[in-house]
């Protein structure tokens, strides 16, 4: 009898303990799942980047930048944009929400206000007081700005331990993407002669932080006014066009859109600090603050998930004014190459090897230039929107006897004085038919919608008219929107030269997304993926909710599984 109980009670030890080492086993498992997040997560957008200036310049890439991320990452090779307009704020805005302006409202870089009559910027927000500026560009905040990003999940996830910083030389590129509640986020001065400063706003913080005061007192900015000369041999650059054509920006000061560019000599007639956002040299200087960044805000130092946002805007300024063809914007992207490579150097030495993720993406693409187009028998023009204002306005008036029933054209949208049209008694749908059979006339316009029609659209997705309506607000949108038909531009001063974007045509849409870092798969798909599946794959990898108006999927195909 006592050999028996000597049994039972030994054998209830060992349930006893293996119940314990299961129990311990759990627990060490769900904290090794809660610290194998990466620490830090940077979303980097290539203003303007074209998914060919991956393979285009592919062979004089240097290692460690763009092919590291495609080596050791992960390539989606079909990715687009799903709505129109394809513009940098609605760009920056979709990749961290993961939805369109449809639902998080931000449907052009600026669009027409029906209650104040005036143009409103996408990040403006007069209720807040520039940091590091006089000027009104630093009075900016996301308020505009109708979902949340990733970045927000993220905080709320943390309990508001991790961090958010946005930069960028744009303000809608460094606002946008880090959300609402963003610790920081950070953008240059340099339009209108500005200061050269890295500015922010009282949004975010009372006044600037000391190394950000450091960092604009240091005079790192100002060393970027030397010459622009090619990085090789400008006979080495055989994927793009001649140096000399007629289908570039020439700057004032020079005869010639020829290298070498002497920015110094050239600041005085260019806008000061714009002549270095319109260079290569603004992305370097990004770079620059962007380390500093890492350093003082002590990024990824610890598990709590942090998120930096980067976006290179120098890529986009450069291809407005040269066209994606140019010399000037093949060396500006083999100079971006060697931008990634120190960030990614950086991020290995402070943050570690495998602790962080980063994806690389665009807010839009663009087309080649229509007279380049056009001098290679390839059908392009320009349309003369104003003209086309001016005549539509001129029309109504014939017919109604009223002046001015149309109030702005912006983002291809014509809207309506609604106040005009109800005092004097007028169908409202009668007037928007009118005006879309007269557009329709246009050889350069292809298609015209009236917005009643958009808002009722549900088609397959990539069909441009559920593009049209990813990309229309009903509070915010206009009455009436047209689309050009394929490579054709509104006539500007700017557009007769250099490039533009903002159409639902591949050329626009197709942008590179890559993969890269802690939790990722290696490997690349021809799989067609949206703009709108980053901020949700993103979320999933770090196990936070989906930004709340997110329409797209997690890409699980790019994410290691245990």
């Amino acid at each position: 009898m006592k050999n028996l109980v000597c049994l039972l009670i030994i054998y209830a030890f060992c349930i006893s303990v293996r119940a314990q080492n299961n129990t311990e086993n759990s627990i060490s498992s769900t904290q090794n799942s809660q610290t194998s997040k990466p620490k830090l997560v940077v979303g980097i957008i290539v203003d303007q980047m074209r998914y060919d200036y991956l393979t285009r310049y592919y062979n004089k890439y240097v290692e460690g930048g763009f092919k590291r991320l495609i080596n050791e990452g992960f390539n989606c090779k079909n990715n687009h944009f799903n709505y129109i307009p394809t513009k940098t704020g609605p760009g920056h805005a979709s990749v961290f929400t993961g939805t369109t302006p449809k639902y998080h409202g931000i449907i052009g870089n600026d669009w027409y206000d029906m209650k104040t009559r005036e143009d409103v910027n996408c990040v403006q927000d007069d209720s807040v007081k520039p940091l590091g500026t006089k000027s009104d560009d630093g009075k900016k905040s996301p308020r505009l700005m109708l979902s949340t990003t990733f970045a927000d999940e993220n905080r709320l996830f943390t309990q508001m331990r991790g961090k958010t910083i946005g930069i960028s030389v744009k303000h809608r590129g460094a606002i946008l993407p880090a959300g609402h509640t963003a610790n920081a986020a950070y953008w240059f001065d340099y339009d209108h002669n500005g200061t050269g400063n890295w500015m922010s706003s009282t949004f975010y913080m009372e006044e600037l932080p000391e190394w950000v005061k450091e960092f604009n007192k240091s005079g790192i900015a100002k060393s970027y006014f030397k010459i622009w000369d090619t990085l090789y041999d400008i006979e080495t650059y055989t994927e793009s066009g001649s140096d000399e054509n007629n289908f570039e920006r020439i700057f004032d000061g020079k005869k010639t859109s020829t290298f070498p560019y002497d920015l110094k000599a050239l600041k005085s007639k260019n806008g000061g600090y714009e002549i270095i956002a319109d260079s290569p040299y603004g992305n370097s200087l990004t770079t620059d603050f962007t380390l500093k960044a890492i350093d003082a805000e002590a990024l990824g130092q610890d598990d709590i998930t942090d998120v930096l946002t980067v976006s290179y805007s120098s890529t986009d300024k450069v291809g407005h004014d040269f066209g994606v063809n140019s010399k000037e914007i093949q060396d500006t992207y083999l100079r971006l190459d060697l931008e990634l490579e120190r960030l990614l150097n950086a991020l290995d030495q402070k943050v570690g090897k495998g602790e962080y993720v980063v994806f690389l993406t665009s807010d839009h693409a663009a087309p080649n230039v229509p007279a380049f187009l056009k001098s290679n028998k390839i059908p392009a023009g320009l349309f003369d929107v104003s003209g086309m204002f001016d005549e539509m306005n001129r029309l109504l008036k014939e017919k109604y006897s009223i002046s001015n029933l149309i109030l702005s054209r912006l983002n291809n949208q014509l809207v309506l004085d609604r106040e005009k049209i109800q005092d004097n008694n007028l169908d409202l749908q009668e007037v928007k038919t009118f005006v879309a059979n007269k557009l329709l006339a246009y050889k350069l316009i292809d298609k015209v919608y009236i917005t009643s029609a958009i808002n009722q659209f549900e088609g397959p997705e990539g069909y441009l008219e559920t593009f049209l309506a990813n990309g229309h607000h009903q509070k915010r949108s206009g009455d009436i929107l047209f689309v050009y038909t394929a490579r054709v531009f509104k006539d500007s001063e700017w557009n007769k030269t250099g490039t533009d974007h903002g159409t639902g045509f591949n050329y626009d849409t197709h942008v590179p997304l890559l993969f890269f870092g802690k939790g990722i798969k290696h490997g690349e798909t021809l799989q067609r993926t949206w703009i709108t599946d980053i901020a949700p794959t993103i979320s999933a990898l770090l196990g936070i909710s989906l930004p709340n108006a997110a329409i797209g999927n997690p890409l699980e195909f790019v994410l290691l599984h245990d």
